[in-house]
């Protein structure tokens, strides 16, 4: 299904799962997901995005509903879920499942300017602190390994994902909590009227280390060096203690580069095409990683 598909089968299923009905429905499609399906509706009761995922991810969508209804009763702008009319927070539709998530207004950061990262910052932290935190050791994204499907796709990709794998798995206990595990720039919404940061896109949460999402935001800020001034307000106001970060920031980085591998190579092997063009964009995705994993040697 995609974005023009969600839009033909909403107006029934609103009807269906939610009770949302009536001529003053309008709905449109949002371009742009790679995993996904998605659509802005506005009805009489509000503003939401319809969110549609296949079959085998509903789990995951479940779990960010869930999670975004946490970080929203903890204070934080996360588009939460509105409940079915039977109180769940997904509704099946043909091969998958939809969200009907609030909607929170505002526009997409950069990550660019020194305003852009401490608005990160500072928000990835509320969402940190929110979940809560522990020193743990654990499994972590056991997806990630050597054999994983389309690992054979180019000759680096095992040796890469099996190193950074070992490297992980041999760390001691890290501060855990719920992730957000894809902290792009653009899942943070700067409202200019209000100056509110919102933290959106809740499908892959997850517990897990911290320093992952860490890692993450890193990564899409271009480095360590171009996210120094992030990377100064998280230690500052974030749960995860500063010396775990000097430690081991560089491990995490590399197993996000394994994770970054297994994603595209996957994708490759089974010629996933789902928000893409062509399937130029997962092998562009794939050689991201093997610059990332270059650059952290």
């Amino acid at each position: 299904m995609d974005s023009d598909d969600l839009v033909e089968a909403l107006p029934d299923l609103l009807r269906r799962g939610w009770g949302l009905q009536g001529a003053d429905v309008a709905i449109a499609p949002i371009r742009g997901g790679m995993n996904s399906a998605v659509a802005e509706v506005r009805v009489e009761q509000g503003r939401y995005v319809a969110k549609w995922v296949p079959v085998h991810n509903r789990r995951a969508l479940d779990a960010g509903a869930r999670t975004a209804r946490r970080m929203a009763e903890g204070g934080l702008l996360a588009g939460e879920p509105l409940l079915t009319s039977d109180a769940s927070l997904t509704a099946r539709s043909g091969d998958g499942a939809v969200a009907l998530l609030s909607w929170v207004p505002g526009n997409p950061l950069r990550g660019v300017s020194t305003d852009d990262q401490i608005w990160m910052a500072t928000t990835l932290a509320h969402a940190h602190r929110i979940g809560g935190s522990e020193l743990q050791c654990g499994s972590f994204f056991v997806w990630v390994r050597p054999d994983a499907l389309g690992t054979s796709v180019q000759p680096w990709v095992k040796p890469a994902v099996a190193a950074a794998r070992a490297e992980l798995d041999s760390l001691p206990a890290l501060t855990w909590g719920v992730l957000h595990t894809d902290p792009a720039p653009e899942a943070f919404l700067l409202n200019e009227a209000t100056g509110a940061v919102g933290l959106i896109d809740w499908t892959g949460a997850t517990e897990g280390p911290l320093l992952y999402d860490v890692a993450s935001a890193v990564m899409y800020l271009g480095g360590q060096e171009s996210a120094s001034t992030f990377l100064r307000r998280y230690a500052e106001l974030g749960p995860i203690p500063a010396g775990e970060i000097a430690e081991h920031l560089g491990t995490l980085r590399r197993f996000r580069a394994a994770v970054q591998a297994v994603y595209f190579a996957g994708r490759i092997a089974s010629r996933d095409l789902t928000g893409v063009a062509d399937d130029a964009e997962n092998w562009k995705g794939l050689d991201d990683a093997r610059g990332m994993f270059s650059s952290l040697a």
